[in-house]
């Protein structure tokens, strides 16, 4: 087929595509499309495959322009994209033709769409891109706060012996709201409710005033809230409470010691091999953060410095993962979803607006690690594979052959492979930017706002 392209630059990196296709072209495919109604038409007075060309074209004379046009587009489309590879559509991005051309057999036939495409970015320069990581190394503290969280995920909850509310204990308690007449009221009333002292988790964050009952003591309680209480329905008000104990129990921690450490893995032998566990997963833990941290505060520098846009239908795409994601974490459907956030006085449209911002930066920061992978030529030998098999089971506790197992199905070693080269790219982005030590920090601040 003999035709002429022109490719326009749009904004948001959309393409406007001008195509001509010749006269003569224009005219075989017309002929040939209607040869096709001539073997299969059937017409009344005609046998099939015998009616006259002139007759089909009476009757059937649009629907064949229109078939001829859309088989000259689809072999067009198919001609100049086999060849083009910097103006391809985003394979969810479908064309969109604005008018329908003319179709003139005595003329060149020009028909144009507008799509979207990948957009592109040249990273060249890193000079001003700089980094300061934090310092940070596990503590004595830090272990003990992690077997202590160990003892309490271990701990029997037992009745507390002499049934007293202290802070740490854990209480149920049957509670409601008395008017000013001292009388209950309606809808407000819960029973066996069950928190932790001291935590806050209950609706009128009476810890303190159930300090010092005793199990099936009742006692009505008045609290006036703050103005600025984050809770706006106990802002600046005053409530009267009336709560009954009705138990009182502790945890019963378990003692650290070679027993301890037993139970929790039977690799142990004695607390010293857990202490030890526990650093070493810590450190892994500490490594990655600050990868993460490092990586993602250097994409941040490349978005601002090297500015293009997002194509619509990318964004778009976007979102809708992002929505159908949670519906899945909501365990119902994207349709369903939408009534719930609804019911709840919220909009779909309220949150995607809100997404945006993050989509956008996120998707800017995968189009730039692409294109540096792509203009760098990173790739990965299968010797570099085997050495991450190593690392991946040292870390995790595992052989490298369950490792071997876990990465047998495709997509997860295409993941793996992903992953290598990218780590491949930062381990050289680094090389070129400035990175300094920075502030201190303990092992809990690391992860804090995760």
């Amino acid at each position: 087929m003999k035709l002429t392209k022109e490719f326009t630059k749009l904004e948001k990196s959309a393409v406007k595509l001008t195509v001509t296709i010749g006269k003569k072209d224009v005219e075989e495919s017309y002929n040939s499309t209607l040869s096709k109604y001539v073997k299969s038409a059937q017409i009344p007075g005609f046998r099939k495959g015998h009616v006259p060309a002139n007759v089909l074209e009476r009757k059937y004379g649009e629907a064949i322009k229109a078939d001829t046009l859309s088989e000259l587009i689809d072999e067009s489309f198919k001609q100049i994209f086999d060849e083009e590879t910097e103006n391809r559509p985003l394979p969810y991005a479908q064309p969109v033709m604005d008018t329908v051309p003319e179709f003139d057999l005595s003329k060149d036939l020009t028909y144009t769409v507008t799509y979207d495409i990948f957009p592109t970015v040249s990273v060249k320069d890193f000079s001003g891109i700089s980094y300061k990581e934090p310092q940070v190394a596990v503590s004595d503290a830090d272990i003990k706060d992690e077997l202590k969280s160990m003892q309490e995920r271990n701990a029997l909850v037992v009745e507390k012996k002499d049934a007293t509310v202290a802070k740490d204990d854990i209480v149920t308690i049957n509670y409601c709201e008395l008017d000013d007449e001292g009388k209950t009221i309606k809808g407000s009333e819960r029973e066996d409710f069950v928190f932790t002292v001291g935590s806050g988790e209950n609706i009128y964050k009476i810890d303190d005033e159930i300090i010092g009952m005793k199990k099936d003591e009742t006692k009505s309680i008045t609290k006036k809230y703050k103005k600025d209480d984050p809770d706006e329905e106990l802002a600046g008000k005053t409530k009267n409470i009336s709560v009954t104990i009705k138990a009182v129990k502790i945890r019963d921690l378990p003692a650290l010691d070679d027993d301890f450490a037993q139970d929790c893995n039977e690799k142990f032998k004695t607390l010293d091999d857990l202490k030890a566990d526990i650093k070493r997963n810590m450190e892994t833990a500490i490594t990655r953060r600050l990868k993460e941290l490092k990586n993602n505060e250097i994409l941040s520098q490349l978005v601002e410095k090297y500015k293009f846009d997002i194509p619509a239908s990318m964004l778009e795409m976007e979102l809708k993962g992002r929505w159908d994601m949670m519906a899945q974490q909501f365990q119902t459907s994207p349709e369903q979803l939408e009534k719930m956030i609804t019911a709840s006085g919220q909009t779909k449209e309220a949150m995607l607006k809100e997404w945006t911002g993050d989509s956008e930066k996120m998707l800017k920061s995968r189009i730039i690690v692409d294109s540096l992978i792509r203009d760098r030529n990173i790739s990965v030998t299968p010797e570099e594979i085997e050495a991450q098999y190593a690392v991946i089971a040292e870390q995790g506790g595992m052989s490298v052959e369950e490792v071997k197992k876990h990465y047998s199905d495709a997509r997860a070693k295409e993941y793996l492979i992903d992953d290598t080269k990218e780590n491949k790219l930062f381990e050289q982005i680094y090389a070129e930017i400035k990175i300094s030590k920075g502030d201190k920090k303990t092992f809990k601040e690391l992860f804090e706002n995760r």
